[in-house]
């Protein structure tokens, strides 16, 4: 009896170990994909750098490959929850404003990650599979239709959905892959939390100003008329 619960009292350990040592090896491989792209980074590498030896890498993914692959999804993965603020439910300007600022989140705690994705676009998207490719159209399908629905319902100014996407994560993205030069720009040496968040006010107020169809433009110059 007493054995079948030794057993049980280890499986929780082994999948934490697991866990751990899969974000070992993501965590070193990130980097050095980034850095050097797929076909500069060595398996060695991977494994010397997150102090794991190399036949262990292929108990948790079957190929540099497969660790390539899961670091594309866990990109994606982090993406897809900022879009998760863009609802049907919710009124267009707290969806847009936590949308934007989930996604500059993401780029402030995964700098090295939002690089690396865009490395691999930058050099003709090759591992990108056409199950990825099928995932972010679906996803962009499904809140393009919410945003085409508050302009149906007088809540947006009209706007196409896919350029407006584009715009909130080009200007989202740029803190992540070009953090370095913003940070010169507002001269310090890196960019700090609150800068995050005035990026976040910054980004809104122009986006949410220029879309808007609460009446709030129209009630400010009439006001400045009178």
């Amino acid at each position: 009896m007493k054995q079948p619960e030794r057993r049980n009292l280890e499986k929780p350990q082994e999948a934490r170990i697991r866990s751990e040592n899969k974000a070992r090896i993501l965590k070193a491989a990130v980097n050095l994909f980034a850095t050097k792209g797929f076909d500069g980074t060595r398996l060695s590498e991977i494994a010397e750098y997150c102090e794991l030896p190399r036949p262990n890498l292929y108990y948790y993914f079957s190929s540099k490959e497969g660790i390539y692959t899961a670091l594309i999804e866990q990109v994606i993965k982090g993406w897809d929850q900022a879009f998760d603020h863009i609802r049907s439910d919710r009124e267009p300007r707290e969806a847009i404003e936590d949308y934007i600022r989930t996604k500059l989140e993401y780029s402030r705690k995964h700098p090295v990650e939002s690089r690396f994705f865009a490395s691999e676009i930058l050099r003709g998207a090759k591992f990108l599979k056409k199950r990825h490719r099928r995932h972010i159209k679906e996803v962009t399908d499904l809140r393009a239709d919410v945003v085409k629905q508050w302009v149906d319902e007088g809540k947006l100014s009209p706007v196409d959905p896919y350029h407006f996407f584009i715009i909130l994560w080009s200007a989202t993205q740029f803190y992540a892959d070009y953090g370095s030069l913003a940070a010169g720009i507002i001269r310090r040496q890196k960019l700090l939390r609150k800068d995050f968040d005035t990026a976040a006010e910054t980004i809104s107020g122009i986006v949410l100003d220029g879309c808007s169809n609460d009446n709030t433009s129209a009630q400010k110059q009439e006001n400045t008329q009178d």
